[in-house]
């Protein structure tokens, strides 16, 4: 499948079937932290990027199993770039409402949002995760280089408008990278933004996989407390995650394996859906091993090592962690 990929397991969303609405990095945005890679094409249009039936086709596919339908806790709107530049997005989302009962989640850059009809799009979506990098001039030059068609005031108005317009779970998410979004100025001003918004909770990030731009650092787990406890300070009663700052965590005990290693098919297969989620985000090794259940990491080594070696997957440190690429 093409824009299909998963399920996942999510930091936030649990098991999570991954919808993906582009097949190169289309985006507002060519954020200097993404772990996607580039942006190919820098752009505010919306159009039908990739052919809406398609989409439409793989997600009845998959739904057409209700043993694997049921295993999901959330279906995931997402894109190499930004899912809402798909004109095609309002249609695709109310699809996935009439095929499963599985709650879906959109993951959104925010800039978007001061466009009405893309709130409206919005509004069925069970949860919505957008994201403010910064609220000032400079630094949201910095961190995101957006398009030169976006207005950082109107995108911050267009986040406060849908806050409220909005009835399910908003869950805003500011990444942090060192030394350039993470002055006392900046996180005043983000608090300032948050404090007109209608949020669930607040999901506070750092450059924790690999990113685009090498100077792209994370801040240091006691920064991103200091961070928290002033955003929580606003507001007691509102949570405020930290998602960056978990250690790497091995597949429980007992998980049911989906592939027989020792059938040369089911080997080709589970080798495929590895490449096919690594093409989107780089990961650990624990990472594949909660995804696919291989029953360790080191057996998730063992079965990339020839990828490795032919060229097919790449390894690349970041912090003390590999990462397959």
């Amino acid at each position: 499948m093409n824009h299909i990929f998963g399920p996942v397991n999510s930091r936030r969303l649990g098991r999570s079937l991954g919808v993906d609405l582009f097949q190169e990095k289309i985006c507002t945005l060519n954020c200097i932290y993404c772990e996607v890679g580039a942006t190919t094409r820098l752009t505010c249009e919306r159009a039908e990027y990739v052919p809406t039936a398609d989409i439409l086709r793989e997600i009845d596919e998959f739904c057409s199993h209700p043993g694997r339908v049921e295993e999901l806790d959330y279906v995931t709107i997402t894109a190499s770039g930004e899912p809402t530049l798909h004109s095609g997005f309002g249609e695709i989302l109310a699809h996935l409402h009439r095929v499963t009962a599985k709650p879906v989640a959109v993951l959104t850059n925010g800039t978007t949002l001061s466009d009405s009809q893309v709130r409206r799009e919005l509004l069925p979506a069970d949860v919505v995760i957008p994201s403010l990098d910064s609220a000032l001039p400079e630094s949201f030059r910095r961190i995101d280089r957006a398009a030169n068609c976006l207005d950082l005031d109107e995108i911050i108005e267009g986040l406060v408008l849908f806050s409220h317009e909005y009835a399910g779970k908003l869950w805003l998410e500011i990444l942090f990278s060192q030394g350039i979004n993470d002055s006392e100025r900046d996180v005043k001003a983000l608090r300032q933004v948050a404090g007109r918004m209608r949020i669930d909770r607040i999901q506070l990030n750092t450059v924790a996989r690999p990113p685009l731009e090498s100077f792209s650092r994370p801040l240091a787990r006691e920064r991103l407390l200091e961070i928290a406890d002033q955003f929580r300070h606003d507001d007691p009663l509102r949570p405020v995650d930290l998602l960056a700052t978990g250690a790497q965590q091995e597949d429980p005990e007992g998980a049911q394996q989906k592939f027989d290693l020792a059938k040369s098919a089911d080997r080709k297969a589970l080798l495929a859906e590895i490449v096919d989620m690594l093409k989107r985000r780089p990961c650990t090794a624990a990472d594949i091993n909660r995804t696919f259940h291989l029953g360790s990491s080191d057996k998730v080594e063992q079965l990339l090592a020839p990828l490795v070696k032919e060229g097919t997957v790449q390894q690349r440190f970041h912090g003390n962690r590999l990462y397959y690429q």
